[in-house]
């Protein structure tokens, strides 16, 4: 049987017209007008706004839900429904608060705060409204999948990025770098996240797959961090611990203090010396072709640490590796003290640690580092003292290695 207005159409109190109530969502579930709704069913247009705006009950009446609009069980649906939102707007009439509220409907309050945030609007700038239909066709209007991304929309910023994700910069710095060389212009500026995303979800089509092997890991699909491997001790003699090593490396204002190891070629049978300047990140790679043995290493970093300037060479730190087991001999040669990390410490050489995770990216895991030239270390470091650094505010630790060097040749002279 067809819906029949009502024939007594005196105020009735509080009283809530359920059959009218239900026939006035109907009709707007149908896309009729509010104004013509309230028409059909026979209420006054004040009612059908209320009903709407989510306002169900008199000041003296203790608060029920809704009537048909019982709250549903959210299941496994990570958006809100619409009947949660009314659920939201008339307990917003009631002043509960939002704790309350996603109690009562299963969800986080975070979520229900944000709804509001997001979904609601400001009344002359006094506070939040909630029109919970309005808030629904929002977040309706958000929702269509997929969405063109901002890299694909943009032909110039999309070639910008591949062409320096070949050079194999990361996106972090890719993206300072657009801030900076474009600043008056928003659509040149994507965050980092971004192009992770562009270039590891499927279907996107923005970046090209293949340049997942540019990056720093070269992986196809995100993994989450694991822990660092720790080496274990394998080395105490005469050993001048990283305490002992002068306070003005630590604050790394002066140049010439250096952080060194080893990156290990296939099968433990080859190696690359790697050294790292604290205060610019400048970065050196020792050849050892004929292995890593305490007197190769010794000779090999000697050769490399005396085309440094004098006051470029005040101290190196190394691990307790069994390779350094002759530093004395190469302190002697040098006149460069060698100071050597707790064990199980990696974080007493951040900046080798990172250099050796970005000279991975170089010298894969697993390679036979001994094939690789002098002439290519030489390469590989140059460019990496050519790319910019977030430590060093985008500047590249070349640039922040003349800034350290002109003041002291100014103070010498």
């Amino acid at each position: 049987m067809g819906f029949e207005i009502r024939q007594d159409r005196r105020w009735q109190g509080s009283q809530i017209l359920v059959r009218e109530r239900e026939e006035y969502f109907r009709l707007m579930d149908q896309g009729v007008s509010s104004r013509e709704a309230c028409r059909l069913v026979g209420i006054d247009r004040r009612t059908g706004l209320r009903w709407r705006n989510g306002y169900t009950r008199s000041d003296n009446e203790k608060w029920t839900p809704p009537v048909n609009l019982a709250i549903p069980d959210p299941g496994p649906s990570r958006h809100l429904r619409e009947s949660e939102r009314v659920h939201i707007a008339d307990r917003l009439r009631e002043n509960v608060s939002l704790r309350t509220i996603a109690a009562e409907l299963g969800r986080s309050p975070s979520t229900i705060s944000r709804e509001i945030r997001r979904n609601g609007s400001l009344w002359r700038g006094k506070g939040w409204v909630y029109r919970p239909h309005a808030a629904q066709s929002r977040a309706d209007a958000r929702r269509p999948r997929p969405k063109p991304g901002k890299i694909g929309q943009n032909p110039e910023l999309r070639d910008f990025i591949q062409h320096h994700l070949e050079r194999r910069w990361s996106p972090e710095q890719i993206c300072q770098v657009l801030r900076a060389r474009f600043p008056d212009r928003p659509e040149m500026h994507v965050t980092h996240e971004t192009v992770y995303q562009t270039l590891y979800a499927r279907g996107r089509g923005e970046l090209r797959r293949e340049l997942t092997k540019a990056l720093r890991t070269g992986r196809a699909m995100r993994r989450p961090h694991r822990q660092s491997y720790r080496r274990q001790p394998r080395m105490s003699n005469d050993m001048v611990m990283i305490s002992k090593r002068p306070a003005e490396a630590a604050d790394r204002a002066i140049p010439g203090h250096w952080e060194g190891d080893l990156i290990i070629g296939k099968a433990h049978k080859s190696a690359i010396g790697t050294l790292v300047e604290r205060s610019s990140r400048f970065v050196a790679l020792v050849h050892l072709p004929d292995g890593y043995q305490p007197a190769r290493g010794r000779d090999a970093l000697i050769q490399t640490v005396s085309t440094l300037p004098a006051q470029l060479r005040r101290s190196l730190t190394w691990d307790q590796g069994s390779e350094m087991a002759l530093h004395k001999q190469f302190s002697t040669a040098t006149d460069m003290p060698v100071f050597f990390c707790h064990p199980a410490s990696p974080w007493q050489r951040g900046s080798n640690e990172n250099t050796n995770g970005l000279l991975r990216q170089y010298f894969p895991k697993g390679a036979d580092l001994a094939r690789y030239t002098r002439d290519g270390l030489d390469t590989v470091a140059a460019e990496l003292n050519s790319r910019p650094r977030k430590t060093l505010g985008w500047k590249t630790p070349a640039e922040r290695m003349g800034e350290l060097l002109i003041p002291e040749a100014e103070y010498r002279g």
